[in-house]
Parts: structure tokens; sequence; C-alpha cells
């Protein structure tokens, strides 16, 4: 018996070496195959990013225009060809950006678009094929994959939370602002007020330089329609500030107290247009300086003259409004803005919307990823 078992257990010699070469295989494949498939997962997600921002930056540019349909596209291509997918640039073509109506869509293509720009709310992007390598599981994957990426986004709810306003706020005498009406919004001397004046708020400081600042950028501070504020009103027309504030938009910088990197311009300076001229595209004068888009387009708050206090103490916003600046601001003493109520739904600055807040404003939102 010991002689049969000793010679039982030498024709097993060499089992081990060949079960454990087998499973060394698997183990090295199995690994293989999770590398991989996690690179697959990292390029993806690097595209669905890339197919966000593109969509965002689309709605962007949406302004109830055919232009604006052709600057949403430009925008969308712009944002997608600054990624580079897999060390390989990626041709991003001008029809991999769509258009609706409605979220579920139909979505229609540039062209189609442009014949009903007012109806259109959102922007679907999506992304080229990219071959991604495959480094070790050739054998179950093949040499390489196909990846790409969708993204929606669009308009957001009406909102009643504005961010990024100018420092000013317009006298509302409950004469209702009418759309598409063009106001001179001017400072009366001291704390007087009068129809159509402003009146400046001193949020980052009482300075001139804060004025300044804040009509050349917009101040950061969120606020709520229909609620009370400790800011203090500037008293006095402060015109210079004014000036140099506002004007940058319109590629201005006289006095050397403001500079184009930090304000930059709009991308249309030229003035005395509507903005239904501005957002078509026509006429149009390109700025000295590299320009933003948008950059004359201003949230104003608005208030009720009952509840405007004229010291440094309280104001009540009433409701926020967006305007459009048709010429800088002249030389002398009244600091007068020229400024068209918007009538048409803009993408503009940065806001939300609170629940518990007070009235939206429907001709405002902001762009929202919805998938």
């Amino acid at each position: 018996m010991k002689k049969s078992m000793t010679n039982k257990r030498k024709g097993e010699r060499g089992s081990i070496l060949a079960m454990s070469a087998i499973g060394m295989l698997a183990v090295l494949l199995a690994v293989g195959l999770g590398v991989d498939i996690s690179r697959f997962y990292l390029a993806k997600t690097e595209l669905q990013n890339a197919a966000d921002a593109a969509a965002l930056a689309g709605v962007s540019g949406l302004n109830s225009s055919a232009a604006g349909i052709a600057e949403a596209t430009n925008r969308a291509v712009q944002v997608m060809n600054k990624y580079d997918f897999n060390q390989q640039s990626v041709s991003f073509p001008r029809a991999n950006v769509l258009f609706a109506k409605n979220l579920d869509g139909p979505y229609m293509s540039e062209g189609s678009a442009q014949a009903t720009p007012k109806d259109i709310r959102f922007v679907q992007v999506t992304t080229p094929p990219s071959p991604i390598a495959v480094s070790f599981a050739i054998s179950v994957l093949g040499t390489s994959k196909n990846l790409s990426a969708t993204a929606t986004a669009g308009y957001s709810v009406p909102i009643n939370v504005f961010c990024n306003w100018i420092p000013v706020s317009v006298i509302d005498y409950d004469v209702p602002m009418v759309p598409g009406q063009t106001y001179t919004i001017r400072s009366g001397p001291g704390n007087k007020v009068s129809p159509g004046n402003y009146q400046i708020l001193a949020v980052a400081g009482p300075g001139g330089s804060d004025v300044r600042l804040g009509l050349a950028s917009g101040v950061d501070l969120c606020a709520e329609a229909g609620a009370w504020y400790d800011v203090d009103t500037k008293p006095g027309v402060s015109a210079g500030p004014v000036r140099q504030g506002i004007n940058t938009r319109f590629d201005d910088y006289q006095g050397g107290q403001v500079n184009p990197t930090d304000h930059p311009p709009d991308t249309n300076v030229k003035e005395n247009i509507t903005y239904a001229q501005y957002r078509n595209g026509s006429p149009a004068q390109s700025p000295g300086h590299v320009g933003v888009p948008g950059r004359r387009i201003v949230i104003i708050p608005i208030v009720k003259l009952a509840e405007y206090d004229q010291g440094r103490n309280q104001v009540r916003f009433n409701r926020f409004g967006q305007f459009f600046l048709q010429t800088k601001v002249g030389n002398g003493n009244g600091g007068d803005i020229q400024a068209e109520y918007i009538n048409d739904i803009v993408v503009a600055g940065k806001g939300g919307y609170d629940p518990n807040g007070g009235p939206a404003n429907n001709l405002m939102a902001t762009p929202v990823l919805y998938k």
C-alpha cells in the first residue's frame, strides 16, 4: 500500500505548477480588463464634462433670434474644441449641436431652429465617437472602443434670486417700465430722486473706486426681489466713476482706472443701436480688445419710490430688470445712462430660484444642465 501511494504522488507532480500558471493568467487578464475598463470610465467622464460644458455654453448664446442660434452653435463648438481626448484632437462638427422647443424634443438642426428662434429653449450636444485604445484585454475587448457623450441644457425656470447686478437702483414711480422702451437713467443731485433717476448703491464700499468697479463688472452679491437689504445709498452724482465703469463695456478705458483684461468690452460696441439690432448682430462694431458677448446687458434692481430710503440705511428691491446699454455715458456732470428695457427672455448674469422668495422675472433665466 505504501508503494502504491508513493507512485500515485509521483504521477501528480507538476499539476500544481500548471494550475498556478493558468490561475495567474486568469488573474492578469482580470487585472488588465479592470485597468482598461477604468480608462474607459475616465475617458467617458471627460467626454461627458466636455458635452456638459458645450451644452451650457450653447444655451448662454440663445437670445430669441436667428443670430442667437448661430452664436449658440459657435459657443458650443468653441468649448468642445478646447478639449483633448486621449491626447488626440477631435473635430467637432456644427451638426452635432441640436435645438428644441421642449426638453423631450424633437431636436432640430441649426438651420431649422433659425426658422423659429423665439421658441428655442434647449440645446443638445453629442460628442463625436472618440477611439480609446485597449492596452491589456485586447483578446476580450478588441484593439479600441469608441466612446461618446450627450448633454442637454436649457433655460431655467424664471429666477427670483439675482446675482452679478450693477450697483445702481432705478426708481419706480408706479409707472410700469415698458419692455422695448429706451430710458434715460440719471442721478439727481444730492439725495433728490425723480422719475427715471438712479441712485448709486454702496454695496462693495462707499468710494468712487467701488462704484467704478461695480459698474464695470457687477457686484458679487445675490439678492432676492421683495427683500430688504442693509445697503447704503450713496448720495451724489459720481459722474466720473459711473462713466469709467459703464464705458468699459464699450471698450473705453479713459483715465486708466480700469483695464480690458479684468473688465473686457462687449463683442459689439456699436452705439445708438437697439437690442433687436444687437442680438441680430447688425450693425456691429468690433472692439480693439478681446470682447465678451453680453457685456452690454446689465441687471438693475428696481426700487419703489415710497420704499426708498434716501439715507444710508436700507433699501428694498421691488424687482430686477434687464437693460441693454445703448450708448456710453457721455462727458459732463450728468452721468446719464441710455438703456433699453429688454422684453425677450435672455440668459445673462447668474441667479436661481427660491420657492420661498419673492416674485420671479419671466424674462430672465440662467443656463441649466438637464441631462
